[in-house]
């Protein structure tokens, strides 16, 4: 870390001891710290009540052995994790990942990207994260649901709508969701809808939840853009992923006049100059389930780059929306040089820290994620927001309060960034916004 002050420095390398060998958590730490060296200098009330050292340290982790049986009566032992992070702004809120590269450093580090992701909505939520090594894919709806009623079975008693409120992340969706409900009200025997988010919507979900991420991304990128009297208008763009993440901004930025030209999924990536056909997209991902590379069936003009490079296509908009550190500083360059002006993270730190200075000192718009990837989280409060009012939005209502939330994000981001001395950095002003929100907070709740 090139901290901005020996004590900023010091504290990193204390967490760097004290969690060995979670190289995500320690990336994440580094990144927001390296903003903060200004505004310990002008706010020293901060480093008197020791907040940097506190808020690098959950107030909750908890490990737990996850039993199943296959369909063959084969018996699986998986890990569970839920690291309650902070919730000095509300009820820890954060989603569970299901896929066998989770372990504690990479729930640490979603869940510390969590605080101040959920901060910076204005909405009142804490930060947590969760999720397990197993991995769903190939698995029957009935080894799933068991998988879910299993793990629930140790989460529930740490859950509540007024304690903690997960929600879905990569590998957990609609279907992982009601398993998981169901079995929680089946052990509690109470129908508490706010305990969990990105319900169906006829048992308690919010429209607007499945596209929240991507198009809140989106738009956060469109506000950016306005700032240099610019929109996604005729743009050509570039989002890799091929999930509920990315197929959502592409439909927003189609909605907003600009052409995606290729999307990936993990084995490669496909090109379409002519823009691509999202409702075949969603045909294979959603529907069918298929590889992104069968497209190209169906399009013979498409191209498919096995084990390709989405970033080597040039584009004017990159919006990385699959997963950490998908983007380094060998892609950002190149990105740079084929005319980008615009990247916006719809998913978690997929840019490494080499990977953003090239953005920053290339003069490229960069949107952090826990500014541009923020619509999902503020959806799934609107939707306890619903739940709590034993109510129901239209899709039009709940999206123009995703719009708002997102434009409020981007105004925090800018201004922050402007006090400091640097408008239009949008990492530091992401950094400061949140971290002074939650940090306020944490000195108004006393030494807890």
């Amino acid at each position: 870390m090139k901290g901005p002050s020996p004590k900023i420095e010091k504290i990193y390398q204390q967490v760097v001891d004290r969690n060995p060998g979670e190289t995500e958590f320690h990336q994440a730490v580094c990144e927001v710290l390296d903003s903060l060296g200004q505004v310990i200098q002008k706010y020293p009330k901060y480093a008197d009540h020791k907040i940097i050292e506190r808020i690098c340290e959950p107030e909750r982790q908890i490990i737990f052995r996850v039993p199943w049986t296959d369909d063959k009566g084969n018996i699986h032992i998986n890990r569970g994790f839920r690291v309650e992070f902070n919730s000095a702004l509300g009820p820890y809120k954060g989603g569970l990942r299901f896929h066998e590269s989770v372990y504690l450093g990479i729930i640490k580090f979603l869940g510390f990207e969590q605080i101040f992701k959920n901060a910076l909505t204005g909405m009142p939520i804490g930060g947590g994260k969760g999720g397990s090594d197993f991995n769903p894919k190939g698995r029957t709806d009935s080894e799933i649901m068991r998988f879910c009623q299993s793990f629930m079975t140790e989460l529930y008693r740490h859950l509540g709508e007024y304690t903690d409120v997960p929600a879905g992340d990569i590998g957990v969706g609609g279907r992982e969701i009601g398993y998981m409900f169901g079995q929680y009200k089946r052990i509690t025997n109470r129908y508490e809808a706010g305990v969990l988010t990105g319900k169906g919507l006829s048992w308690g979900g919010s429209l607007v939840r499945t596209e929240a991420t991507g198009y809140g991304a989106v738009y956060f990128v469109n506000e950016m853009l306005k700032m240099k009297k610019q929109s996604f208008e005729g743009k050509t763009c570039v989002v890799s992923g091929s999930g509920n993440v990315a197929i959502y901004t592409v439909e927003k930025i189609n909605q907003l006049g600009g052409k995606v030209v290729a999307m990936s999924d993990s084995n490669g990536y496909i090109f379409d100059k002519r823009g691509i056909d999202l409702n075949l997209v969603k045909q294979l991902k959603e529907v069918e389930r298929r590889r992104i590379k069968d497209y190209c069936e169906y399009h013979k003009g498409a191209s498919y780059i096995d084990g390709g490079n989405i970033w080597e296509v040039p584009c004017q908009v990159a919006m990385p929306s699959a997963t950490q550190n998908e983007l380094d500083a060998k892609d950002a360059e190149m990105l740079v040089k084929n005319g980008c002006i615009a990247v916006g993270e719809g998913a978690n730190m997929p840019t490494t820290p080499e990977g953003t200075k090239v953005f920053l000192s290339g003069g490229v718009l960069f949107g952090p994620g826990k500014a541009a990837n923020a619509g999902g989280v503020a959806t799934s409060a609107l939707e306890m927001q619903q739940n709590a009012s034993r109510d129901s939005w239209s899709f039009e209502h709940t999206e123009k309060r995703l719009h708002d939330i997102m434009v409020g994000i981007h105004k925090a981001c800018y201004e922050q960034s402007e006090e400091f001395g640097q408008p239009g950095n949008y990492i530091m002003g992401a950094n400061i916004a949140s971290f002074r929100k939650v940090a306020d907070a944490m000195i108004s709740l006393g030494l807890v």
